[in-house]
């Protein structure tokens, strides 16, 4: 069976591809060889063009301003918004509407960076010249740092020369995947140069599961008279009736205000050979040092520690139980 196994397995390695899949695999390791490209400068010349501008950015109190014609103009966008969603304010201006007002966008504060795998895209003529006239710190990155923007620029990022995967056309399919791999690098160099915490993210991103996740399990916890109690010594007829009436599958066992266990469904259904279980001791039945969850964790911290087996945890600030946070709640809240 084993070997009509590795048979099977061994005929679906060596089935022929299509020419579209072909293709794509083709494509594929050209993008790859790009990015290797750019760890490999990374590690040679491109290391000073990009710690110039990371400091630059650092440097300056305004925003970024993210510019770039064509299908640069696309990755320019998508860098644009990475930056303002880690933290560093930033917005996109189409280099041909510059010249058509647009130009007011761009403060003395701020710093340009702009994209052009060639570096001779006329439409950036006005942004360049304005960041000159005005002291505008410009940031390029181009694979041609002696092109009409590196020349233009105060700091040029260069990018490694790789294949299109199109050699007919030439179309942007590597460059552009390129140009957007560093601009995600420099977003997270930014980021941790800051301090930028997935606190801080979770501000920014108050929608979707992403924004679901980084709330706080302070603003979704049950308090008060919601929390499921017991006293250390009570019997577990006790203890299953607070269980039902609280409905979170549990209930927390208190010695003298202090947490000392709590009993889940589960411990019921371990000890249901007790004779009779309703008149043995919550002692005896409770687990021990329970996992419990800070207010001020977000609901991610709290996803990864509730399992099958744990369905809600106590929520716990300066060793006082303050509240209870279920499964349900997280996914009301949409973060599952």
């Amino acid at each position: 069976m084993r070997d009509a196994r590795a048979g099977a397995k061994s005929r679906a390695m060596t089935k022929p591809v299509s020419s579209a899949v072909a293709s794509a695999l083709r494509t594929l390791t050209l993008e790859r060889q790009g990015l290797s490209a750019i760890e490999e400068a990374l590690s040679g010349p491109l290391a000073d063009g990009f710690d110039a501008a990371v400091k630059t950015i650092l440097a300056a109190t305004g925003r970024v301003i993210v510019t770039g014609m064509g299908k640069s103009g696309h990755i320019a966008r998508k860098i644009a918004a990475t930056l303002a969603s880690t933290g560093q304010p930033a917005s996109f201006v189409h280099p041909a509407e510059a010249s058509h007002g647009d130009l007011g966008m761009v403060e003395s504060r701020d710093v340009v960076l702009a994209l052009s795998w060639s570096g001779e895209s006329a439409e950036l003529a006005v942004i360049i010249t304005y960041a000159k006239r005005f002291a505008i710190p410009l940031i390029a990155i181009t694979s041609r740092a002696e092109s009409a923007l590196g020349r233009g620029a105060d700091v040029v990022v260069a990018l490694p020369v790789a294949a299109e995967a199109c050699a007919n056309t030439g179309a942007p399919t590597t460059s552009t995947t390129m140009q957007l791999a560093i601009g995600d690098a420099l977003a997270i160099a930014l980021l941790e140069a800051k301090g930028f915490t997935a606190r801080d993210f979770g501000v920014l991103h108050p929608g979707g599961k992403l924004g679901a996740r980084l709330a706080y399990v302070r603003d979704i916890m049950h308090t008060g008279a919601r929390v499921p109690r017991i006293k250390s010594g009570a019997r577990m007829a006790d203890a299953i009736l607070e269980m039902s009436a609280k409905g979170f599958g549990c209930v927390g066992v208190f010695d003298n205000g202090a947490l000392v266990g709590i009993i889940t469904d589960g411990d019921l259904r371990r000890h249901l050979k007790a004779t009779p279980i309703v008149d043995t001791r919550v002692d005896e039945v409770m687990t021990l040092s329970p996992r419990t969850v800070a207010p001020d964790a977000m609901v991610a911290e709290a996803l990864e520690l509730i399992s099958r087996k744990i369905s809600a945890l106590l929520v716990v600030e300066n060793d006082e139980v303050v509240g209870i946070v279920h499964f349900h709640d997280l996914m009301r809240l949409g973060a599952v």
